[in-house]
């Protein structure tokens, strides 16, 4: 006779359901974005693990029915009305696991991360997240899916109930109770996670060694959630306070204050630029979507997507060594304008009403028209705000200000942009301060019609596109494309009266994880380095030195640097410095930059020829060589403190600033 009741076996063969169904999407995870070399890994503690979080996710939901279905009320096995009510109620529940996975495995393909709370921050703009949604995604076959999906999921409920069903189900006394404690000792050790004085934690999938392994164990219902806990704004201030002495000397602060934490410091440059008698040079600031180094022609990928940028950066100032502190491109821009890197861990800083008066180096260009150039609209992330908020003067152009027509969410193509720019530009006749954001490197990854021909569309296998970082080709074309803009730009700048009197600056505004171990240390593809990764090029021929320089660049360090070169005397009150100030007086030894991986929450920093990490949520921690440009002679690392104590100084400085930057 057995003892199991039917409620019991109605829970267990759910959950052995359900976690099946969560394994085999991990497997298809695992398939779909398997990095170079996984397949040569052990993929049994990857999965182990991700086993676990599941058997977290099962066991909770178990145990509430099981409480509930003790209930003789909502006993399904005793009252067709609780019957119903449990279909209804567990269909939801499939409903929106499928939901939330689907979003997960788009989430993963597009930010190689799984889900968690940061991706809220595409609600803040919810009608462009759906419409570039719309434009890159099945969204009809998705939703198909996901009716189906659903269908078979209740399907196979009612299946397992009817399989549950034991008619002369008589319990057994004393053992009738056995199994019942059995299975809630397995199932509170299950959502513990482990045997032992600590849980089973999010950060723990991080012991595995590479980011992909983690991503692939996480559970995105835990991961979502787990991430939470980092939605507040703030900062230690005893850490700030403890750090401001060594920041400051490094920053070139002279007049200390560590009560008032003065990070203010007037810049008188010293120019390397021969401006021909022009006091006042006109600036051209393109910030490039997704640029990512290793993708393009100046770090030797056999696919040769930028041949024309390559070109450029053998005639200017080339940092092929500079980093984004954080990705996404939100915080790309509030980086690159403000200096201080957008340290908040799930909404950007562009979107906290109490970040949005930042002071901004543009404004000592006194002398300038300012002017943004971007093909679609500024209201996505709060942008708008932060320019006209902060940016003295300001003209804002964006798609309804040009006579071309939209070709996708994001606006006009970066090819129109670029020509619009330089129509306006042309008809000033006093100093400009132009910013032009370019978004085509972008899902749905849209191509003209009207270019398609003079760029000449590519193909390349599969295995050669994920090889080279890419994971198709229209992603490699749209990367093409924005070298053919950058091309179709800089040739009609040329015949334009103010381009011999132009610094043009180019920064990408981040890169995208991915696999560049063919020419990049194995560091770069485990840590995402590549995400950060981005070539920074100062150009303006006959005026600047042309030189390549390895030295290590931060996007922050993007409008000191331009200041500098442009002979504009400036206030700093950012974490940026003048790069080329630094190359040409021989202070190279103190570059450095900080990167905060906000999706998987780890704070580092690139320091010489190593690149360091630590997990904000735990002790792990790790210290890799990471420069492309040489090889290690000697297996000894450096000590591990010293890049501990800067990363956690520039965190903690960084979220100080972000709240006290006040223009």
């Amino acid at each position: 006779m057995l003892r199991i009741s039917p409620i019991l076996r109605w829970i267990i063969l759910l959950s052995v359901f359900l976690l099946l169904t969560m394994g085999l999407a991990r497997g298809l995870a695992w398939m779909v974005f398997a990095v170079p070399g996984a397949e040569n890994s052990p993929a049994l503690p990857t999965f182990w693990l991700g086993f676990r979080y599941d058997f977290r996710i099962v066991a909770l939901l178990g145990l509430l029915l099981f409480a509930l279905g003790s209930i003789p009320v909502l006993n399904p096995f005793k009252s067709i009305r609780a019957q119903k009510i449990w279909t209804w109620f567990l269909g939801l529940v499939f409903l929106a696991l499928i939901v939330f996975y689907i979003i997960d495995f788009l989430h993963f393909r597009y930010l190689n991360q799984r889900l968690n709370a940061s991706a809220l921050a595409f609600l803040q703009d919810a009608g462009i997240s759906a419409s570039m949604v719309w434009q890159t995604y099945p969204v009809i076959r998705l939703l198909l899916a996901v009716v189906l999906l659903t269908w078979l999921m209740v399907l196979s409920l009612k299946r397992i109930f009817k399989w549950s069903r034991v008619e002369n189900y008589r319990p057994v006394k004393p053992g009738s109770w056995l199994f019942p404690i059995v299975f809630v000792l397995l199932a509170g050790i299950g959502i513990f996670g482990r045997i032992g004085q600590y849980p089973l934690r999010w950060s723990d999938a991080f012991n595995l060694g590479s980011d992909f392994k983690a991503n692939i164990a996480l559970n995105p219902v835990q991961s979502f959630f787990s991430s939470f806990s980092f939605r507040t704004s703030s900062y230690d201030l005893k850490t700030v306070r403890a750090s401001y002495s060594k920041m400051a000397d490094w920053l070139g602060v002279s007049d200390k204050d560590s009560v008032k934490l003065n990070f203010r410091r007037q810049v008188q440059p010293d120019s390397i630029a021969n401006w021909s008698g022009a006091a006042t040079p006109n600036i051209v600031l393109v910030i490039c979507e997704s640029f990512s180094g290793y993708k393009s022609s100046m770090w030797g990928s056999p696919l040769n997507t930028t041949p024309y940028f390559n070109q450029l950066t053998r005639e200017g100032l080339f940092f092929d060594n500079c980093f984004t502190p954080t990705i996404a491109t939100a915080r790309g821009v509030w980086a690159t304008i403000t200096g201080i890197p957008d340290v908040e861990l799930v909404k950007t800083a562009s979107r906290n009403p109490l970040m949005v008066d930042q002071h901004t180096i543009i404004n000592d260009f006194n002398a300038h028209k300012k002017y943004y150039f971007i093909g679609g609209s500024t209201s996505w992330a709060n942008i708008r705000g932060i320019l006209n908020n902060n940016i003295t003067g300001l003209s804002i152009y964006e798609e309804d200000d040009y006579t071309v027509p939209r070709i996708d969410v994001w606006g006009i193509s970066d090819k129109h942009l670029f020509l619009e720019a330089d129509k306006v530009l042309q008809k000033k006749k006093h100093p400009f301060f132009a910013i032009i954001q370019t978004a085509d490197n972008h899902r749905p990854y849209t191509i003209p019609l009207e270019d398609r021909e003079a760029l000449g569309i590519m193909e390349f296998p599969l295995d050669t596109l994920r090889k080279y970082g890419f994971e198709s080709n229209e992603e490699l074309n749209a990367f093409r494309y924005t070298d053919y803009c950058f091309k179709t730009f800089i040739e009609k700048a040329k015949t334009s009266d103010y381009f011999p009197n132009t610094l043009f600056v180019f920064v990408g505004d981040h890169g995208i994880a991915g696999n560049a171990g063919p020419l990049f240390p194995a560091s770069w593809t485990k840590n995402s380095l590549s995400s950060n990764h981005v070539p920074l090029l100062f150009y303006a021929p006959g005026k600047i030195p042309v030189k390549r320089i390895h030295d290590i660049a931060s996007q922050l360090d993007v409008l000191p640097t331009i200041a500098g070169i442009a002979n504009i005397p400036y206030r700093n009150t950012s974490l940026g410095r003048d790069l080329v100030k630094m190359h040409f007086t021989g202070d190279t030894a103190a570059s450095r930059a900080f990167i905060l991986d906000v999706n998987n929450k780890n704070r580092g920093i690139l320091y010489q020829q190593y690149y360091y990490s630590r997990s904000l949520q735990g002790t792990i921690s790790s210290l890799e060589w990471a420069d492309f440009a040489s090889q290690p002679t000697t297996t000894e690392k450096p000590s591990a403190e010293w890049y501990e104590w800067w990363s956690k100084a520039y965190f903690e400085t960084a979220r100080y600033l972000l709240l006290n930057n006040k223009k």
